[in-house]
């Protein structure tokens, strides 16, 4: 029987080409077994103070790990979620730590198996899902974000984007209600009938009802797919008034932290949407226990995978054992945590993307790469 033997962690900081170049961090675990099998998991720690605290937090958990059965990763999963009784009750930066441990308990699994993870989570339903670009506007001009964003659809191949408002760079959208109003329509214009678009407000951008009734309706009359958290988590009163307004599907979720928080977010009925992050909610295990629900209540899963392959391998894993996903988001430009990070990064091909078949998660952090980006 194998047995863990070692519990590695790898904080990284990495410059996001999708993100006008901003200063990104992750934790990575590797989660090694007396036999020489290894799995790896991630964090979305993102900022740096996160990150050093889940490494801690990874670190004081270890004895725990050591020298348990690696296949019993679901018991494993409680114990440390008991371990953690007073830090970690429904969040914080212990599920952080809990998510990356998860996932790379599932990846050494799968590999001591033999088998792909997806097999190991029941199967998958697809061979493949179709596939968006995920990304930010960052030039001041309208007309050249909008061409850019048309190219993705029109000469990559991607079946639509998600574009995050709020960012950084210089397009500014999400302030002006007849300004986004028009991006959208250009947006429309340029990627062309068929295309999926969505629209993320940004943590940065506060609206007020009124507008955001007002700039969801126009952004209708040109068929957005979505419109992602247009409110903070807690305002459902206004979440339910805009859902009166407007045609297109509503997304939220994605800073919940465990399958509580889902259904209580879910038991409105105002997201249609539902994003869960498996280097947040607690891994393979707590998102599909977030799956379970969203099937239960007929929503649609979006997998919020916009960090490292290992992540977006996951996802996909994930997002392909179930019909209540609509989509698979990736990063369309070359950046570290993507292509970088595995020997053969994961890409879209006619519009979709496969489901990985290799052992495990089917991809391998390159130790060299971790190191060249290693947080100091």
């Amino acid at each position: 029987m194998s047995v863990i033997s070692a519990v590695d962690v790898f904080p990284v900081q990495y410059p996001e080409p999708n993100d006008s170049g901003a200063l990104r961090c992750l934790l990575f675990v590797r989660i090694r077994s007396d036999d020489g099998a290894e799995g790896w998991g991630e964090a979305v720690t993102m900022f740096p103070g996160a990150t050093a605290a889940t490494a801690i937090m990874v670190e004081s958990v270890r004895e725990l790990i050591v020298g348990r059965d690696p296949r019993a990763n679901v018991a494993l999963w409680h114990d440390l979620q008991a371990e953690a009784w007073w830090y970690g009750h429904r969040g914080g930066i212990f599920s952080f730590a809990l998510s990356a441990i998860d996932v790379a308990l599932w990846d050494l699994k799968a590999r001591l198996a033999g088998l792909p993870l997806v097999d190991l989570l029941g199967g998958a339903r697809v061979d493949s899902l179709p596939v968006i670009a995920s990304t930010h506007a960052f030039d001041p001009s309208l007309e050249v974000e909008a061409e850019r964003h048309g190219r993705y659809v029109t000469e990559r191949g991607f079946q639509g984007f998600k574009i995050g408002m709020g960012k950084r760079g210089e397009t500014h959208i999400g302030y002006e209600v007849g300004r986004d109003i028009e991006f959208m329509r250009l947006l429309r214009e340029a990627a062309g009938p068929d295309a999926m678009i969505m629209l993320d407000r940004g943590k940065k951008i506060t609206w007020t009802l009124d507008d955001a009734i007002a700039r969801v309706r126009g952004f209708d009359q040109y068929d957005l797919k979505w419109i992602e958290e247009p409110f903070e988590p807690d305002h459902s009163d206004e979440l339910r008034a805009l859902r009166a307004q407007v045609s297109c599907l509503i997304a939220g979720g994605e800073r919940e932290w465990d399958v509580h928080g889902y259904e209580n977010a879910l038991a409105d009925g105002m997201i249609d949407v539902v994003g869960c992050d498996v280097g947040r909610a607690g891994g393979v295990t707590g998102a599909l226990q977030v799956l379970a629900v969203v099937e239960r209540e007929h929503r649609w899963f979006n997998s919020h995978a916009w960090s490292s392959a290992v992540n977006t391998a996951v996802s996909i894993a994930l997002s392909a054992t179930s019909d209540r996903v609509l989509l698979q988001e990736l990063k369309p430009d070359i950046n570290p945590m993507q292509d970088e990070l595995v020997a053969e990064p994961i890409r879209a091909v006619d519009g979709r993307v496969a489901v990985p078949t290799g052992d495990g998660i089917g991809v391998v952090p390159e130790l060299d790469v971790l190191k060249h980006y290693a947080l100091s």
